[in-house]
């Protein structure tokens, strides 16, 4: 593979080019077909989420303590945003959540019930109120602070992966409920990363092996079968179906993260409300962390701090969406002749709603590192680690902020230059391209705004 090439491919150079990765690494295709490799990593994840589970449940619940929080907190949250732009929702095929699940049906503990169209009808908006549901105990409970409370909360979720996994087949939870993986696969959109088959190659299947299943090999977990496969926004890139298909269709290509962006320009339902609330829920936890909190805001008990908080909430998530229609309006197009109508302002601001979120995640990840180690120290009394400390630089917040920001708000423009000079050229005039800039610098400022007093 050259490097060259890729670098162009990456930076966008040359945005219709791709790389196919299971040709330049046949050892990473090999990684994914050999299921029982997959599955070791897998139970690894589980173990691993077993001990915070625990640990959170009956070990010591002062936080300086117990390093369930900075496990949970700063590393895996963390860790979930940044795959986002790397790998898309690969976390997705390690993700433990379904791991109970998976035992229950293999020990015939499921009642395979076919999905009610109910659910799968309305699974972006169910997955959206999850998605708040965890948001808002997340910063109106301070159960960042209760390791009890961290692993109540990742039971929940475990809980309800298990028990959809005990009424239908395979993982309806992860396709249609999940919370993390709806936030995950809009992230992914971002990605440089890309499952995809050969259309020609799956044109010429007869069995769909890669759905159905073979034998005893199951099928794609998700239902949807690499021929079905045309974005980021659902398939969990596990590999289920590379063993499965005789046809060598599925590729992972290398390609430019603006690529999905542009191409489908925000016409799914998913991305048009996770990011309005994703980007809302981001002002109003800055907001919540800056100085410009009345001071008898803290004061109020826990039921007040609840609803204020929720009314926040719902006033973050209309002001995004206003952005979102002033900009569809300012854009000027908001119909494609080939699949209807679309809002142009939400792939241009995927780039934001990933970096706000990672800049939010890494702010508790950095602060919190320099006591990790001793935290662990005390709560196993191991007295080395106790000593095994750092101090971050106080200018370490605002820069790593600013940078991150800025870098999104350039990616944003781009985003936008690529939409109004390429795929709708001499359609959008330069006022109306100038006046959507706007509109993506003023939402910077407002992140800036709540962002840099943090630190």
């Amino acid at each position: 593979m050259s490097i060259r090439r890729a670098l162009n491919i990456v930076f966008d150079r040359t945005p219709d080019d791709t790389i196919d990765l299971f040709q330049v690494f046949p050892g990473l295709r090999h990684f994914f077909e050999r299921r029982k490799l997959h599955a070791f990593l897998r139970t690894i994840g589980d173990l691993i989420f077993a001990f915070i589970i625990l640990a959170g449940l009956f070990g010591p619940q002062e936080p300086n303590r117990n390093c369930t929080l900075y496990l949970s907190w700063g590393i895996w949250w963390p860790t979930i945003v940044l795959t986002w732009f790397f790998v898309g929702r690969m976390w997705c095929g390690f993700c433990p959540f379904p791991g109970a699940g998976r035992l229950a049906q293999s020990l015939g503990l499921s009642l395979n019930m076919r999905i009610p169209r109910f659910i799968q009808k309305n699974s972006p908006y169910l997955s959206v109120i999850l998605l708040g549901l965890i948001l808002w105990i997340e910063e109106s409970t301070g159960i960042k602070e209760s390791p009890r409370g961290t692993a109540l909360l990742i039971l929940a979720i475990l809980a309800g992966a298990t028990i959809t996994a005990m009424l239908f087949p395979k993982q309806a939870w992860c396709r249609y409920l999940c919370p993390m993986g709806r936030l995950i696969g809009v992230g992914s959109t971002l990605a440089i990363l890309e499952f995809r088959p050969d259309f020609e190659k799956c044109k010429t299947c007869k069995t769909f092996a890669c759905k159905r299943g073979v034998g005893d090999r199951t099928g794609c977990p998700v239902y949807l079968g690499a021929f079905n496969v045309r974005n980021n926004l659902d398939c969990l890139i596990c590999g289920h179906c590379l063993a499965l298909c005789d046809k060598d269709s599925p590729k992972l290509n290398l390609r430019s993260p603006f690529k999905e962006l542009i191409l489908n320009k925000g016409r799914f339902i998913t991305c048009s409300y996770i990011i309005p609330f994703l980007m809302g829920s981001q002002l109003v936890r800055f907001f919540e962390d800056s100085p410009f909190v009345f001071p008898w805001l803290k004061q109020l008990g826990s039921f007040e701090t609840m609803m204020i908080y929720s009314g926040m909430l719902v006033l973050g998530f209309f002001y995004i969406f206003f952005i979102i229609r002033l900009g569809a309006k300012a854009f000027g197009i908001t119909e494609d002749e080939l699949f209807g109508k679309f809002s142009p302002m939400v792939p241009i601001l995927v780039p934001m709603a990933f970096a706000g979120e990672l800049a939010y995640r890494l702010d508790y990840a950095v602060r919190y590192a320099p006591d990790f180690f001793p935290t662990v120290g005390r709560q196993f009394s191991i007295e080395s680690l106790m000593k095994v400390t750092f101090e971050v630089p106080s200018m370490t917040f605002p820069i790593m902020n600013i940078f991150i920001l800025a870098s999104s708000v350039a990616a944003c423009n781009y985003v936008l230059y690529r939409l109004a000079m390429d795929e709708f050229e001499g359609m959008v005039s330069l006022w109306r391209a100038a006046t959507v800039s706007v509109l993506v610098l003023f939402t910077g400022l407002s992140y800036m705004f709540l962002m840099i007093p943090v630190n």
